[in-house]
């Protein structure tokens, strides 16, 4: 039984020994005389082991299994950050594992459909300290695709800019542009509808609906009256802080501008915010419906109408109880 229980002793030190050994050598840096900068990117919700992996790959670390037990046992797997970091072959794993804590080198910025350049501009100056005015010169409305973006904070307002109008082209496919180009629209005038659906339409299963009411109109020279293209015109309201004018006023239909669709026929002269994809998938499969005219009650949800008498009476029950 003591000779037994010696064995098992023997093992376990040897077991303890060479376990230590091996950590000793794991938490090591790969290269202590290479201090060449790399750029590693850490994308949202990326797995610890894929990111071990991807370290070891890259000969950044020793190995991918001590990368891994010190994030779990150390606690970092809740602080380490999506984004790009400065890593060095010279790093120990300690400091390579620290270093994923902090010091993002790029920005993750989010742009929620339906804004409007303005609104992209003073949350760009806000995160990444680029001058509203500068964004506005390079910036199209309509084309700043709404999206997650991992932006380079040194990034200028032309490049942050261009990625945006770069991701556009990736999401507006080569399909979807030959799909708008059979349905005899342009690029431009499908933007511009679809800015006016997803600022008039909250819900999804009114967007189709919405998008078919202005298609109508249009189709039959009706001005489109819609509230949206007045609040384009009004511009920031310091009372609301907002650049969308929450109630609009008889006097405010009146404003004398080229986006004012309830004194201009036809689509305004560009887009009045920048739409999401199924606002321009909505626009471009819109059903055939016989409505002219939709409000939207208190909710936001759209209630349409094939007549202006079914219109009023949709006035008197959804928007004056």
């Amino acid at each position: 039984m003591r000779q037994k229980l010696t064995i098992v002793i023997c093992l376990l030190s040897l077991i303890t020994f060479f376990t230590f050994l091996w950590w000793n050598q794991a938490v090591k840096s790969v290269n202590p005389t290479n201090k060449e900068s790399i750029t590693f990117t850490i994308k949202r919700s990326e797995g610890i082991i894929n990111i071990a992996d991807r370290l070891f790959k890259q000969n950044l670390i020793r190995s991918p299994l001590a990368f891994f037990l010190l994030v779990r046992l150390g606690n970092f797997d809740n602080k380490i950050q999506a984004g790009d970091f400065q890593l060095k072959p010279s790093m120990d794993l300690f400091t390579l594992t620290n270093t994923l804590t902090h010091g993002i080198t790029d920005t993750w910025i989010t742009i929620p459909e339906g804004w409007r350049n303005e609104e992209i501009a003073l949350k760009l100056s806000k995160e990444l300290n680029i001058p509203e005015k500068e964004f506005l010169k390079e910036a199209h409305e309509g084309y700043m695709f709404p999206d997650t973006y991992l932006v380079p904070k040194e990034a200028t307002s032309q490049a942050v800019a261009n990625i945006f109008f770069d991701n556009f082209h990736k999401k507006v496919s080569p399909e979807v542009k030959e799909k708008i180009k059979q349905k005899g629209f342009t690029l431009d005038e499908v933007l511009s509808i679809a800015s006016l659906v997803e600022r008039e339409a909250k819900f999804p299963k009114d967007r189709p609906l919405v998008a078919s009411v202005i298609l109508n109109r249009l189709k039959e020279g009706m001005k489109l009256d819609i509230d949206a293209t007045i609040q384009y015109a009004l511009g920031y309201q310091p009372n609301d802080k907002s650049w969308w004018k929450k109630e609009l006023t008889i006097e405010d239909l009146e404003i004398n501008s080229s986006y004012n669709t309830y004194k201009n026929a036809g689509l305004p002269p560009s887009p009045i915010a920048n739409p999401g994809l199924l606002a321009i998938i909505a626009v471009i499969d819109a059903p055939k419906t016989e409505y002219f005219y939709y409000i939207s009650d208190k909710q936001g949800k759209n209630h349409f109408a094939k007549t202006i008498e079914e219109h009023n009476i949709n006035i008197s029950k959804y928007l004056n109880k």
